[in-house]
C-alpha cells in the first residue's frame, strides 16, 4: 500500500529538530570538512532566515525578482428586488442629482 505525501510530509517533520541538531553539530565540529561545515551552515541560514534574493537575466537585462501577494476582495452582493417596479424605482432614485448608487 502505497503511503500519501501528506503522511510521508508529517513523517519527515518529525525529525525536524533532530535534523537542525545534526546540522549544528557538523557545522560545529572542527574536524569536518570546510565544505561540509559551510553546507550546515548555509542550510541552518535558509531555514531560519530564507534565502537570499537571486537576480536573474532576462533579454541581456538583470532583473529582481519580486513576490506579487492579491487581495481578495468580497464585494457585497446586490440585494435582490421584490418587483420589477421596485427595481425601476431604484434606478430612477440612482439617477436623481445627489445621489450616489454605493
Amino acid at each position: 500500500m502505497a503511503v500519501a505525501p501528506t503522511e510521508i510530509r508529517t513523517l519527515a517533520r518529525s525529525y525536524t529538530k533532530a535534523a537542525i541538531n545534526t546540522l549544528v553539530g557538523i557545522m560545529r565540529q572542527p574536524k569536518a570538512p570546510p565544505a561540509a561545515r559551510v553546507m550546515a551552515a548555509n542550510a541552518l541560514l535558509d531555514r531560519g532566515w530564507g534565502k537570499a534574493a537571486q537576480l536573474v537575466a532576462v533579454d541581456g537585462e538583470i532583473k529582481q525578482l519580486v513576490e506579487v501577494k492579491l487581495n481578495v476582495v468580497h464585494a457585497a452582493l446586490p440585494q435582490p428586488r421584490s418587483s420589477a417596479s421596485s427595481f425601476v424605482s431604484s434606478l430612477a432614485a440612482d439617477r436623481r442629482p445627489g445621489s450616489s448608487s454605493k
